[in-house]
């Protein structure tokens, strides 16, 4: 059973970047910034997820961060124009749960469907493209990795058949390794259906609940990233080491910047070159700018 009504006129896909909680497993690095401000080898975490979604082909994108957090956002990204988008902000006064982000976008997202992710999740894959959002029609899509501690994730079960079976919050026996990440499609339903959910036992209100709800109306759709592909969740201080080590040595290697919302932007024709040039022109020469000149050929 599907959300769709015939009544609905599609519109383009928005995104919403929850850049928000506390980051206690980084204290103190976060005692003095936002986790999603900490450095990823030569760019802040929060240029990862924007960079995803700008390789989405999206252009419409709220951050949702904490009341003392929200300003350094603006202050570092502005309006979003450098990178050919739009970008507006709202405040989680304190953390209700990842779902709450729809609830608060609702407005935002005024009907239309919606890419949710989180702004401590960075990926390194080539599946990211506008293609990936032009089909997506109705319901809910996530996106899994295979781990080696599914414990430590919400996990999906697939049947036979190769559709999702069961959706389990950090099981404690094993029932599969595809971790849920944290990047969702959501149809013009989700805030709705937010809304009807009930905060879990910690007061939240729970995006697992949110994907078992479109699960249990059989219309949630799953893609498993490959092999080629990278996730990384970097919220702990391993994981925000391991990640800048990747980023730095995969940019060695193929010399593109990897999580560049400029690059991205300029490769979906949202910026030309002269805009980007002009960029380029007031930056300063170090090596994240030279870098992106010399991948761009500029």
């Amino acid at each position: 059973m599907g959300y769709c009504s015939s009544k609905y006129i599609k519109k383009s896909m928005k995104g919403i970047i929850l850049a928000g909680g506390s980051g206690t497993r980084l204290n103190p690095l976060t005692s003095v910034t936002s986790k999603q401000l900490l450095p990823v080898y030569d760019k802040p975490l929060i240029y990862y997820p924007l960079t995803t979604l700008i390789s989405l082909g999206i252009q419409d994108i709220l951050i949702i961060s904490t009341p003392d957090q929200l300003h350094s956002f603006e202050s570092l990204l502005k309006d979003g124009s450098n990178f050919g988008i739009n970008l507006s902000y709202k405040v989680q006064d304190k953390p209700r749960g990842i779902a709450e982000a729809l609830i608060i976008g609702g407005p935002f997202l005024d009907g239309a469907n919606c890419c949710l992710i989180l702004g401590d999740n960075i990926f390194v894959s080539n599946i990211f493209k506008p293609s990936l959002v032009e089909n997506f029609t109705q319901g809910a899509t996530v996106f899994t990795a295979k781990v080696n501690d599914p414990e430590r994730y919400g996990v999906i079960r697939m049947g036979g058949n190769g559709l999702p079976e069961e959706i389990v919050e950090k099981p404690s026996k094993f029932v599969s390794n595809d971790a849920v990440t944290g990047l969702y499609f959501y149809d013009h339903n989700a805030p709705e259906l937010c809304r009807a959910l009930s905060p879990s036992s910690r007061n939240e209100i729970e995006i697992t609940d949110l994907n078992k709800k479109y699960l249990t109306n059989h219309n949630l759709n799953v893609v498993h990233l490959d092999e080629s592909s990278a996730w990384m969740d970097a919220g702990t201080f391993s994981s925000l080491h391991d990640s800048s080590s990747y980023i730095s040595s995969m940019q060695k290697r193929i010399g593109i910047p990897i999580g560049s919302p400029e690059y991205a932007a300029l490769k979906n024709s949202l910026i030309t070159p002269t805009e980007i040039l002009a960029l380029l022109d007031k930056a300063p020469n170090n090596e994240y700018y030279q870098l992106l000149r010399k991948a761009l050929d500029l």
